[in-house]
């Protein structure tokens, strides 16, 4: 039912998904989108709750003065975080190359309605530059309504201002946020955890989640068709980077990097993008897709049975479930053609790009231990904000946050059984394509090994008639100097040269044919002594062969 009703939210017309999913894809740009960093899990980003940054490096206390205003976060609010821990962990520098932010807005109600309330003027939407910042300061500060249960704030292109607003304390929304957020995203650290729990009141959640989503062909912003691997010389095997498939859409990994602040009276959530641009998922289409969460039956009966915000947090998950969902459907298409391609044409030169897919299997691998790592951490991360909940509600919240929890986990262990199936099925046709280059080799071995019997038998023939003409030319050469016949005065005369010639010829076959171990002549591995009376057994053999057929023709 879950199932069903998400992947109905989520699948919205065609049109307005290209819209939505590539708008902030440069126009005329036809690259491939680019490798996302390797995580830097411990040098110079922090991700809590580590306690440190690089060892190597000094920390220096700061003893400027410290502005108390949100141009000062974070050692506003974090007074550890010194100036050049700030710039090792590249927070700031890396929002360095954006003009403006775009905000998203969307409230969910205590009757259980989704809205996207004004700001910036008669719009949801809000672009925050340098000339409207102290506009949206105030913004941030208003007082919400109070029957607001949660409100949800998306966030595209992220400047050092936006930044710095966002994570700093809030005087009437009391929250803050800590920069482990804003290093963990920017530098593609995955990572989960909890920080200020107080019972009664609530506590800050964070999740960064790297997941595969798809790019199809078929998109009108989608890049130019990719070089197919196995046509690509670099050898080096990125799974950073994206994968293309053979009909010209690709796999690329994306970030889902959320902030959520739990409290009693109003929550919030902020979803931070990264990076926008090259297709990835952009905060213009998570704010649709979670209105279209709004107008879910099912998710309005949970929203009805609960007032934990921690379900929208929930819901927000569905949506990389999809996108793993989506990214299999088409790996699955392309391993068939892979195994098509294998099976027919023996194609040898698929070996390099049936590696690299394998490869990126074993990355997806452990991209989806992640995921259902993070699910787990927030079914198992108690809210204290529902502490002040009665028993009877708080107990039947934590049923349905398990339940609810547990559909999600089902759902990514049939992802993970069907990766392992995509995995053995490309080992079978990586067995299947060296099975053939296998085959192939024999083949070619066994037509050298003919050749080669062919050519020993001709130069046994040769060697044969070398031994029986040798002797004679042998003798030739020594009766050439001094033979009666063809020279006056000579001492011999060619009686002697043929008796001779003939006598050591005899010798000759003799000689050879005793040194041999094996024979038509004598039996194989025969002692010595009994390959040199050869001659004398064969006489002996060709003479009693007859009287042996007699005897058997008169019994």
């Amino acid at each position: 039912m879950a199932i069903k009703t998400l992947a109905t939210a989520f699948r919205v017309r065609h049109d307005d998904l290209d819209d939505i999913a590539f708008q902030n894809l440069k126009d005329g740009n036809t690259a491939m989108p680019p490798a996302v960093p390797a995580p830097p899990y411990r040098h110079a980003a922090p991700s809590g709750p580590w306690p440190w940054m690089d060892f190597d490096v000094e920390s220096t206390t700061s003893t400027t003065a410290i502005d108390p205003s949100w141009r000062g976060y974070p050692q506003n609010q974090f007074g550890n975080w010194t100036p050049d821990q700030v710039e090792r962990s590249k927070m700031l520098e890396k929002c360095l190359g954006n003009k403006s932010s775009t905000i998203y807005r969307m409230d969910v109600h205590d009757d259980r309605s989704f809205a996207s309330p004004d700001i910036g003027g008669d719009s949801c939407t809000m672009v925050v530059g340098v000339e409207n910042e102290n506009e949206f300061w105030g913004v941030l500060q208003e007082e919400r309504p109070e029957n607001i249960r949660v409100r949800s704030i998306f966030v595209d292109d992220l400047t050092s201002p936006v930044l710095r607003m966002l994570g700093t304390t809030l005087l009437i929304l009391r929250y803050n946020i800590e920069p482990f957020f804003f290093t963990s995203s920017i530098n593609w650290i995955p990572s989960r955890y909890q920080e200020a729990p107080i019972q009664n009141k609530g506590d800050h959640i964070t999740i960064t989640l790297p997941f595969v989503r798809t790019l199809r062909k078929n998109s009108r912003s989608a890049p130019a068709s990719p070089t197919p691997l196995s046509q690509s010389s670099n050898t080096l095997i990125n799974t950073q980077a994206p994968f293309p498939m053979s009909d010209g859409s690709m796999l690329f990994i994306d970030l889902l990097a959320i902030h959520m602040v739990r409290d009693v009276k109003t929550s919030t959530i902020i979803s931070y993008h990264p990076e926008s641009t090259w297709c990835r998922t952009s905060a213009k289409r998570l704010h649709s897709l979670m209105q279209l969460v709004g107008g879910s039956v099912y998710w309005q009966k949970i929203f009805d049975k609960s007032k934990d915000p921690t379900f929208l947090f929930l819901a927000i998950l569905w949506y990389p479930l999809y996108a793993w969902d989506e990214s299999f459907e088409l790996l699955y298409t392309h391993v068939s053609e892979l195994e098509s391609k294998v099976l027919q044409a023996s194609d040898t030169e698929l070996a390099r790009e049936l590696h690299v897919l394998q490869a990126h299997l074993l990355q997806y691998q452990a991209l989806l231990h992640n995921f259902q790592v993070s699910v787990q951490f927030i079914a198992k991360t108690h809210n204290p904000a529902m502490d002040s909940s009665d028993a009877l509600e708080r107990d039947e919240s934590m049923k349905l946050m398990d339940s609810e929890s547990q559909n999600l986990l089902s759902e990514i262990d049939r992802l993970e059984k069907r990766r392992g199936m995509l995995t053995n099925r490309l080992k079978n046709v990586m067995d299947l394509a060296f099975a053939t280059v296998n085959l192939n080799d024999s083949k070619q071995t066994r037509k050298l090994t003919e050749a080669t019997v062919r050519d020993s038998a001709a130069m046994k023939q040769i060697s044969y008639l070398t031994m029986i003409f040798l002797p004679a030319s042998f003798l030739a050469s020594v009766f050439g100097m001094n033979v009666g016949e063809f020279s006056s005065g000579g001492l011999q005369t060619l009686t002697h040269y043929v008796e001779v010639t003939v006598s050591l010829t005899l010798l000759t076959i003799y000689t050879v044919v005793t040194l041999q171990t094996h024979s038509s002549f004598h039996d194989p591995n025969a002692p010595f002594l009994r390959r040199a009376v050869w001659p004398a057994l064969t006489f002996w053999k060709m003479m009693h062969k007859p009287k042996e057929k007699t005897m058997e023709d008169m019994v």
